[in-house]
């Protein structure tokens, strides 16, 4: 170690998934090189940032991003450059978004590297899924070529037919694949026919526009579609991962897969956790179109019951970040709308005040599904936690703290936030990304396009001392 570090942050109280202590944190080249107890002397550096009074917690990974989207006629407004920048405001300092073939046009590598192209930007660290829509000859050799690339987990879409939506012999084909690779299925689990059927009844009522949304999404048809993903995942030996889950039957479903030996995780959203579906009787229902919906407030409290038993592994945003423009113009029909919700910069503060401040839970707990767990799932070895060996990425929280949302002022490119007006704790009041102080009291400090696209391998050690391979995005 250097006499002269780049940086220490000095005397907070450092809390991992595991526990916590107060140590001064010592950085050098973007590494954390050192962790020394807080009643020593603070140690030399070029730069001392004090954390006394405050948590000092791993920059959170959010494996759920949508950026520079498209899905049919609609594109979300952001690039690379803006979300980036607004998951650093958020207290997040890597993310991960999914090369989706726009067309048929488009084959699954090719979404990939446009997606890294795009990336180049980026402000943060940033990795990518894979997505396959439809099965051919070609896609086994590409699934190779992906993990040659780095991306080691691939989406698929259970609905969405004639945009996103796989059908199941593609999905259980790329099963088979991941499973021989070793990788890591993304599922978005909503059964078609169900939903479609669901639709079409409701049409015949008149029920057709945005405030009839959750009705037209039952329950019924994220469990059925979880339940035959866990079926396919048995058979075939893959390990899954079943995004933004919304009810306590989808969840306690991974839950019994796992107790069987699946290799199963379920995600939620801040979304599901804070807000249930009366916003869809009010006017401003289309800023809440989201899939699956939003579930009512039973719901909400059963699926905040799961998180308090451990059954829910991570919290990310599933941010798509389109504004009340995009999102009001087809409100009369419910299919041709836009889907997805910003949130990428909103989900520290949300996650922190539903966990901690309202459900109690431990701020290890909070850590845990907001960047530990989502790091290990997702094979990212030098993420997720504060240690000797890991990347420097830390947030400062004040835990006595509050704010209030302005979606105006946020930095998503967006002009609203689902949770205008919430006063919320767990705002970050120092990030630190690669060993930089990007954000500090308010004031961001643009680092350029510095993010680095992170070369993941779907097997093997992962602990820190494996050397992770990074590339300029």
């Amino acid at each position: 170690m250097a006499e002269v570090a780049d940086l220490v942050v000095a005397g907070g109280t450092v809390v991992n998934s595991g526990g916590r202590e107060m140590a001064h944190v010592v950085i050098e080249g973007g590494m954390i090189r050192a962790m020394v107890d807080a009643g020593s002397p603070i140690p030399a550096a070029r730069q001392v940032v004090h954390a006394g009074g405050r948590l000092v917690i791993p920059g959170g990974v959010d494996g759920h991003c949508h950026v520079a989207q498209v899905t049919g006629r609609y594109r979300t407004l952001d690039d690379y450059a803006v979300s980036s920048m607004a998951a650093l405001w958020g207290g997040t300092t890597t993310i991960i978004d999914f090369g989706i073939p726009r067309d048929d046009s488009e084959s699954p590598l090719q979404a990939a590297h446009n997606k890294r192209e795009l990336a180049r930007v980026a402000r943060c660290d940033v990795a990518l899924h894979g997505s396959v829509i439809t099965w051919d000859d070609t896609v086994p050799k590409q699934l190779d070529e992906l993990v040659a690339m780095g991306i080691c987990s691939v989406k698929v879409y259970t609905t969405n037919r004639a945009t996103t939506m796989a059908d199941d012999d593609t999905i259980l084909q790329v099963m088979h694949a991941m499973a021989r690779i070793g990788g890591l299925v993304y599922i978005h689990a909503e059964h078609d026919p169900i939903i479609i059927d669901c639709a079409r009844l409701h049409a015949q009522a008149g029920h057709t526009s945005i405030h009839d949304l959750h009705r037209t999404r039952p329950p019924v048809s994220e469990e059925t579609s979880v339940r035959e993903m866990l079926g396919m995942a048995e058979y075939t030996g893959a390990a899954v991962y079943f995004v933004h889950q919304t009810t306590p039957g989808a969840v306690d479903l991974v839950q019994r897969a796992r107790d069987r030996g699946i290799q199963a995780y379920s995600e939620t959203c801040p979304h599901y956790l804070a807000v249930d579906d009366s916003v869809y009787a009010t006017a401003d229902a289309a800023l809440y179109a989201c899939c699956p919906p939003l579930r009512d407030a039973t719901m909400v409290t059963q699926l905040r019951d799961r998180l308090i038993s451990g059954r829910v592994h991570t919290i990310s945003s599933d941010h798509s970040c389109y504004d009340t423009a995009q999102k009001r113009e087809r409100m009369d029909k419910i299919q041709r709308m836009p889907h997805g919700l910003p949130g990428v910069e909103t989900r520290m503060p949300v996650t922190y005040t539903v966990m901690v401040r309202e459900l109690g839970l431990p701020v290890e707990r909070f850590v845990d599904v907001f960047a530990t767990t989502p790091a290990r799932i997702n094979h990212l070895p030098r993420k997720g936690v504060i240690a000797t060996g890991y990347d420097a990425d830390l947030v400062i929280v004040d835990p006595d703290a509050t704010r209030r949302v302005d979606g105006g002022a946020l930095h998503m490119g967006t002009n609203y936030s689902p949770f205008e007006g919430r006063e919320l704790a767990g705002w970050p009041e120092t990030v630190v990304s690669g060993g930089r102080v990007v954000l500090s009291e308010g004031t961001f400090d643009d680092p350029g396009p510095i993010g680095r696209f992170l070369h993941r391998t779907p097997t093997g050690d992962q602990t820190p001392s494996t050397r992770q391979a990074t590339a300029r995005v």
